[in-house]
């Protein structure tokens, strides 16, 4: 498997564990529509999160605010809409970004909360 691939699947293990211990329910796991896919589903309180997580291994590359792009958030929000309606979901909805910096050296976690608003 390629590192980045195996780098991607460690962060999100991590962000799914950060989630659960801040009292997130975690709904589902890579889900997909069509050809999209959200990273994690959640839910706190009566609010659905979803969340996209970008792992790294140094501050080197850009920030995970600048690497969701408005096209990433569209296909998001696509597959976000899918979950919602496939489920009858009837409350608010708010798109996360969980930031992952891991290497031999470190864990660093950003959870960055209501991170964008897509638009279509």
């Amino acid at each position: 498997m390629a590192k980045h691939i195996e780098l991607g699947i460690k962060g999100e293990i991590i962000a799914v564990n950060y989630l659960k211990e801040k009292g997130f329910q975690i709904l589902e796991r890579n889900y997909r529509f069509k050809r999209g896919e959200v990273d994690i589903i959640a839910q706190k309180e009566d609010r659905l999160r979803v969340v996209e997580v970008k792992t790294r291994q140094s501050h080197y590359m850009a920030g995970p605010e600048i690497t969701v792009t408005k096209k990433k958030q569209k296909a998001i929000l696509k597959v976000a809409n899918a979950y919602i309606d496939f489920n009858n979901f009837d409350g608010e909805t708010q798109f996360d970004i969980v930031s992952i910096i891991l290497n031999e050296k470190m864990v660093e976690i950003e959870h960055l909360e209501d991170a964008f608003y897509p638009l279509l």
